[in-house]
């Protein structure tokens, strides 16, 4: 029941930001300027937060974490560049497709969904597996939405741009084991970090906004690609691990982070870079909203 609370809330953020795009409240060159806002300063925040609770985690499961997220998201990059030919005929939507199979939500959504399952210190944990994430967000997903799945458009300084940055300097508070970092310093980068997830989640409702209701119910791509992000994949990654013999508390936590919507970037980096973001606010809007049935449904599976 908190999971599908928690899923409700966060979909009703959406809902706000569509009624201000409808207003015009939100819209345009504003929804651009904040999208720049919170790749450049909101997110890295948020990515250093986590690392700044004061609880660390077992240091025995970090290594194993790294891995499977590793393992993860080099199979998902497989998945990302073979699996969109097959449901599309255009060239053009398949790094977008690919984009929405390979990300999920794992800041915006993933976080708060894990401490309700987990409790409040496996957020570390998912902090961790959202380490290898971030790289692959900003290198792979940015390539997959500036060039598509057929064309390569790597830009060296992506890795060290600010979420990067912020991803290096956690990972090193993960290694060195920091746990009593002066309040004044997390406080407000915490603060800071904490917008990220609300105006994220604006941003797609104020996208849809400019949609049609018929375009926005999506097409039968839009639904293939969310039953893929939101099931599929998920379970198949479980079964895999498994078999692997990896610890059920890292599978388990694992897959719970896999199977969320698709990420909230994938809208954002259209703007950013000034593609059409239809397809994926499509995508994105539709895995959200199945995702409040979806998420339980895995979490039931998982036993937890």
């Amino acid at each position: 029941m908190e999971n599908l609370e928690i899923m409700f809330v966060l979909f009703l953020i959406v809902v706000i930001g569509y009624v201000a795009g409808k207003l015009g409240y939100m819209g345009g060159e504003f929804d651009k300027r904040l999208s720049n806002i919170i790749i450049d300063i909101t997110c890295p925040a948020l990515i250093l937060s986590s690392t700044m609770t004061g609880q660390m985690p077992e240091r025995s499961l970090i290594l194993p974490l790294l891995l499977i997220s590793f393992l993860t998201y080099l199979l998902l990059t497989g998945v990302a560049f073979f699996v969109p030919r097959f449901l599309t005929h255009h060239k053009d939507e398949e790094g977008i497709i690919g984009f929405a199979l390979m990300f999920g939500n794992v800041g915006f959504i993933g976080y708060p969904i894990v401490a309700s399952i987990f409790g409040h210190q496996a957020i570390f944990y998912a902090a961790i597996l959202n380490m290898i994430n971030t790289f692959a967000v900003f290198t792979i997903g940015h390539m997959l939405i500036t060039g598509g799945s057929r064309k390569m458009d790597f830009n060296v300084k992506i890795l060290y741009s600010s979420p990067m940055l912020a991803a290096y300097i956690a990972m090193l508070i993960v290694i060195i084991g920091i746990d009593n970092i002066p309040t004044f310093i997390s406080s407000p980068i915490t603060m800071v970090g904490n917008i990220t997830v609300p105006a994220a989640l604006l941003i797609i409702g104020s996208s849809l906004s400019q949609l049609s209701f018929r375009t926005m119910l999506g097409n039968a791509t839009v639904y293939l690609t969310t039953v893929i992000r939101l099931l599929l994949i998920p379970l198949t990654l479980y079964g895999l691990f498994v078999l692997m013999g990896f610890s059920s508390l890292v599978v388990n936590i694992n897959t719970i982070i896999i199977a969320m919507p698709t990420a909230t970037y994938g809208t954002i980096f259209c703007l950013k870079y000034g593609k059409d973001s239809t397809l994926i606010t499509e995508i994105t809007f539709i895995t959200t909203l199945l995702s409040v049935l979806t998420i339980p449904i895995i979490a039931s599976i998982l036993g937890t």
